[in-house]
């Protein structure tokens, strides 16, 4: 009650009172909200060690969730000692129960071969577990399977089918990918307004590689009107999260003036922030603008570009 604000005042403090005296009955929901509240900092100051501790007492009588935590736990070493083969054994408990998430951890675990020997056809098995139980990540996963043939036979109509499940409840990789075979032509009929539409969603939801995907569509026209003013807004926005490929071609439309006034500074700042994150083509124009530049030009570019490193060392 106090947890949810439920007829009283919302406490957590007061939550954290209640749910540790049932705790310390044995209540095994109590013992893994408490360690929830721990591992969250909520009513308590935040403690991984204290978190891992209600965990294991919730997880030892068969909590399913307390058992996915404390595997989560174990595979990012908060709280405890990193260890991806017992992060394996709580996600297996807890996937035996049917918990969904931690069948995806476990097809996660087996995806990329930590703590458990490398087995595509396994992770593709519990990642439809979880799928078929609405899993948006394992929806998202099980079509990164069947698009790469990883675990099961290679189909990208296969993949379509999951990465719309994932897509229709905003999972951002899969409204990405989806938008991407509708681009390809993947499983699907080549339709370029559709892949817009997918890659808008994305782009909305503040993700960078669709922002730059995005862009690129504005700027060949492709399932939408030619518009080189819209595509810089795209690749900007993508630019300034650290998309390297939108930092290239927003620089590239500084250099020839499109949807921009024409400015080398600019260019040759995003170049120089671009070919720093390692994109060659940044690099091979930076030395080419340098050429049509004044010595004062490139010591105002370095100094934007400088500004710009710091802007995204301090997002970091």
């Amino acid at each position: 009650m106090y947890a949810k604000g439920e007829g009283v005042p919302k406490d957590n403090a007061e939550a954290v009172k209640w749910f540790r005296k049932a705790a310390e009955q044995g209540h095994t929901d109590a013992q893994y909200i408490l360690g929830l509240m721990y591992d969250r900092g909520n009513g308590v100051p935040k403690d991984a060690t204290e978190a891992v501790k209600w965990y294991r007492k919730a997880a030892e009588q068969r909590n399913a969730s307390a058992q996915n935590h404390l595997g989560e736990l174990y595979r990012t070493g908060v709280g405890v000692v990193k260890d991806s083969a017992e992060a394996v054994k709580w996600f297996r408990k807890a996937a035996e129960q049917g918990h969904p998430e931690a069948q995806c951890n476990l097809g996660f675990m087996y995806i990329k071969g930590i703590g458990v020997p490398k087995d595509d056809a396994e992770a593709a098995k519990w990642y439809r577990k979880a799928a078929e139980q609405g899993n948006a990540e394992a929806q998202y996963a099980l079509g990164m399977t069947h698009a790469m043939g990883e675990g099961v036979p290679q189909d990208h109509a296969e993949a379509v089918k999951w990465f719309r499940k994932a897509a229709e409840q905003d999972h951002a990789k899969a409204l990405i990918f989806l938008g991407m075979t509708y681009a390809m032509g993947e499983g699907v009929p080549q339709d370029h307004a559709e892949a817009v539409k997918w890659y808008r969603k994305a782009a909305e939801q503040g993700h960078a590689e669709a922002r730059f995907l995005l862009g690129l569509m504005y700027a060949k026209g492709e399932g939408v009107p030619k518009d080189a003013t819209e595509a810089v807004k795209w690749y900007r926005k993508a630019a300034e999260q650290g998309n390297a490929s939108a930092q290239f071609l927003l620089g590239l439309m500084y250099a020839k003036g499109e949807g921009v006034i024409k400015d080398l500074c600019e260019a040759h700042a995003w170049w120089n922030v671009a070919g720093t994150a390692g994109n060659e083509d940044a690099r091979k124009n930076l030395k080419i603008v340098e050429k049509k530049m004044t010595s004062e030009q490139i010591t105002k570019a370095t100094k934007l570009a400088h500004e710009r490193f710091e802007k995204f060392r301090k997002k970091d």
